[in-house]
């Protein structure tokens, strides 16, 4: 079982996917500083993806110091806080902008929009 969540989509590149989703468990603190990661052979095996693929994954994120690798003990989540509020912000992008894209095809206002955030906000809130 993998330590953070992914459903990966068609049309975008599986490894953008996986980092993107690693980056999103770290910065909300899902993936604990110190906390161990998966072996390159459990990531294949468990998104059913190519052990080169999971490879690349694993080496672009200690290039960009998410993980650690040490022989012998395999690879650590990096020791450093969980993003500020700016970085956290900054992973909603994507989701965001198809928000948007999606909301004008429908052809809601950015009204209609804002309140129906608001609305799944207390949902949440709620629970």
């Amino acid at each position: 079982m993998l330590p953070f969540s992914i459903e990966l989509k068609p049309g975008l590149p599986i490894t953008e996917q996986v980092i993107f989703a690693v980056k999103k468990a770290v910065v909300a603190g899902q993936l604990k500083p110190g906390q161990s990661f998966p072996s390159v052979r459990v990531v294949s095996q468990e998104l059913k993806i190519n052990p080169n693929t999971a490879h690349k994954i694993v080496a672009a994120l200690v290039a960009e110091g998410v993980l650690i690798t040490t022989p012998a003990v395999g690879s650590v989540v990096a020791e450093h806080a969980a993003g500020d509020r700016a970085e956290r912000a900054g992973l909603l992008g994507a989701d965001l902008e198809r928000l948007a894209v999606e909301a004008k095809k429908m052809g809601l206002t950015l009204d209609e929009v804002q309140a129906g955030l608001a609305a799944q906000w207390k949902k949440l809130s709620r629970k």
